[in-house]
């Protein structure tokens, strides 16, 4: 059995018109020879009936509700979607089902808002395929082994349509979004900005993380695992978007590219700890780190020597990050209105000199570095939420990444 999954997004689930669009390519799919599983979104953006942050607003954000409570509420948003979408495919002279996660067979933990998928048995799904029906999962959720429902995160009805490839070994899994793919750079910041034809899981494991929005990174690693191909398509669009893979022969050669993309997440906020005292000859850097971990602030590009660390942290969080410092004998400095540039690509990986570049190109656009961290596959540098543009268009220029230039 030849199996495709196909993952469209709220915003192609939206509209009626956006939904025959939908429909269209699960016809092109099933006429290519495919049985298709369809795994949604919650319909539309914040502000619209049935999106998660409405659902969200109608409890106030689930203040003093049990997590458990919340859960069960959010899972609702992509029932409706799927409900929905079924609807007009049965019109449409489809045959097809709706599943909740559960239903299809995602079994999680019981960390409800962020749950782990610990395994996916998707038997149910694999009924309704041999029965020539469309099955049509709610994404962003699963079931505990206890039948409660489970929210996997926000952004992760792709996590659940990989892992539903992986689980039914699917030849391919599409992910449908507002974008034609993978980009170089934000094209709402970088006009330049160029699709990319191939791109390697690391690398968009790489760009997920540090922002780029055109796949939840947890996706990618399923995906990488299960050694399982991803198209990223625009909904709507003939183009092939842009197709993920490990494999060297698969993928495309640019040993004179160091550099895939530009990525970049604004909103940071730097904040720097100084001492008279030894951070590594007391426990004092080791109660700072604990103290943040247990007020549940997630920390980032951190840096620590003996007298000094530094780090930075979501504007979200930096009131309570505050609170926690203020019982240390340190000197706090913050610093709001920060965000991270980052040069992403797997083939800066021993090359010297990828550093100097990025340093000169800041240079000359006039941006200044406040921090860096880097890795094999990407170099990040914090920088003044205001220099954002000019940051990725320096970078961007410097790494001969746009359209018509080589």
């Amino acid at each position: 059995m030849n199996i495709l999954v196909q993952k469209f997004g709220g915003s192609s689930m939206a509209t009626p018109a956006l939904r025959a669009q939908v429909i269209e390519h699960i016809k092109e799919a099933e006429a290519a020879g495919y049985r298709v599983v369809v795994v949604v979104s919650a319909m539309g953006r914040a502000g619209e009936p049935y999106a998660t942050d409405t659902l969200l607003q109608l409890v106030d954000y689930g203040k003093g509700m049990d997590p458990r409570d919340v859960d069960l509420l959010l899972s609702c948003g992509e029932v409706i979607s799927a409900s929905v979408l079924v609807c007009e495919l049965v019109k449409a002279g489809q045959r097809a089902a709706v599943l909740t996660g559960g239903q299809a067979g995602i079994l999680t933990d019981d960390a409800h808002g962020s749950a782990r998928i610990i395994e996916v048995r998707p038997d149910r799904v694999l009924q309704y395929l041999s029965r020539g029906i469309i099955p049509v999962v709610a994404g962003f959720q699963g079931r505990t082994r206890d039948g409660d429902i489970t929210t996997l995160g926000r952004g992760s009805s792709d996590t659940s349509a990989v892992a539903l490839g992986v689980a039914l070994r699917a030849e391919m899994v599409e992910i449908y979004t507002d974008v034609d793919g993978v980009m170089t750079a934000d094209p709402r910041v970088e006009p330049n900005a160029r699709r990319l034809d191939t791109v390697t899981y690391r690398e968009i494991a790489e760009m997920a993380h540090l922002g780029a929005k055109v796949i939840h990174p947890r996706a990618v690693e399923i995906a990488m695992e299960g050694h399982i191909p991803l198209r990223i398509r625009a909904t709507g669009s003939k183009s092939p978007g842009t197709l993920v893979q490990g494999a060297a022969s698969q993928v495309e050669i640019r040993s004179d590219r160091v550099v895939t993309g530009i990525a970049h997440v604004g909103g940071m906020v730097q904040i720097q700890l100084e001492t008279a005292a030894d951070f590594n000859r007391s426990d004092l850097g080791l109660a700072i780190f604990q103290g943040l971990a247990n007020a549940g602030i997630s920390l980032d590009m951190i840096y620590v020597s003996p007298n000094r660390i530094a780090f930075i942290i979501e504007h979200r969080w930096a009131k309570q990050a505050e609170d926690v410092l203020r019982s240390f004998p340190v000197k706090v400095q913050v610093q709001p209105g920060m965000a991270k540039v980052s040069a992403v690509g797997a083939g800066m990986r021993g090359v010297p000199g990828v550093m100097a570049r990025v340093v000169f190109a800041l240079q000359q656009a006039g941006v200044t570095i406040y921090q860096t961290t880097d890795s094999h596959a990407n170099i990040s540098c914090l920088v003044r939420e205001k220099d954002v543009e000019a940051a990725v268009h320096a970078l961007h220029t410097e790494f001969q990444l746009g359209e018509g230039q080589t």
